[in-house]
């Protein structure tokens, strides 16, 4: 037994080392699971409570809403709710989603074609053209407004919902085509390439091929246009008046120099949010495998 010991030591055939009991193991990655999910939660409701501080807000009499210290603890109503809906609401929210359901359909319907070409059939400088779509982006909102305002008026367009419409179908069309290629390229080529065997030809491929496949990367592009399109203010504040106004030029109305209005402005917010986050979590499923497509091969 002596020398046992020391002939495995020479020949590198120690003894063992040492493992934790599966239950201590067990126990230290229990403790490691509930640290990350504790820190996780404490990250979410930090980058939410803009969010929560904003509905909680919109439940309060204005003389609770500007109190300082603020006020955690007060008695909720649904005043400034009825003072909205009371206030015309309807008409402005009307306007907000017929601009950004037509708006959106267009971009769809104009960028499908566009990135599949530029993705199956590129040209020879694809990427001149893709960047001059991006450079449209580029260009600074206030410097084209006055010109977007003359010719508008020149066509008897202001204050006109389709004059946002087309405006909004310009604004997003570039970013869609971005998208809408780089999900085109991440469909497998040997699927493609199995359909022109069978004899499909492209606008066969394209229908019944390549978009389904990429069904959640259209969802996700066109939840991004709904949201860019709803949330846009420049060209509403400045090309309509009455008629076409939407929902974001309906919440500067509260904002006023005389009285308090900030539960007012915050129930407004809430009510104009409410929509979006509503499409966001139907499609959330859609926009998850759609913003990670490509990104595990």
């Amino acid at each position: 037994m002596t020398t046992a010991a020391p002939a495995r030591a020479a020949a590198g055939t120690g003894p063992a080392p040492r493992r934790t009991p599966a239950p201590a193991r067990r126990r230290r990655d229990g403790a490691r699971g509930a640290a990350l999910t504790v820190l996780t939660w404490a990250i979410g409701l930090v980058f939410v409570s803009p969010a929560l501080w904003l509905v909680m807000t919109a439940f309060k009499q204005e003389s609770d809403a500007v109190t300082t210290p603020p006020r955690v603890l007060f008695a909720p109503t649904l005043d400034q709710f009825r003072a909205v809906i009371g206030a015309d609401f309807l008409p402005y929210l009307g306007n907000s989603a017929i601009a950004t359901l037509f708006s959106t359909a267009l971009v769809l319907a104009l960028g499908v074609p566009a990135a599949y070409a530029l993705s199956v059939r590129p040209i020879r400088r694809t990427r001149d053209a893709l960047f001059f779509f991006i450079s449209t982006k580029m260009l600074p909102v206030v410097a084209v407004v006055v010109p977007l305002y003359v010719a508008a008026a020149q066509v008897a367009m202001l204050d006109n919902i389709w004059t946002l419409v087309i405006l909004y179908t310009a604004m997003n069309l570039p970013i869609a085509v971005w998208m809408l290629r780089s999900f085109f390229l991440e469909v497998p080529k040997g699927v493609v390439e199995a359909a022109q065997m069978e004899g499909a030809g492209l606008a066969r491929v394209l229908w019944s091929v390549m978009l389904p496949i990429m069904a959640p990367g259209i969802a996700a592009t066109a939840l991004i246009c709904t949201i860019f399109s709803w949330n846009e203010f420049f060209f509403a504040v400045n090309l309509t008046a009455a008629q076409a106004a939407t929902v974001p030029v309906f919440m500067v109305g509260f904002m006023t120099s005389e009285g308090l209005f900030l539960a007012q402005l915050s129930a407004a917010a809430t009510l104009v949010s409410l929509p979006i986050v509503i499409v966001g979590w139907i499609a959330q499923r859609q926009l998850v495998r759609g913003l990670s497509m490509g990104a595990v091969k």
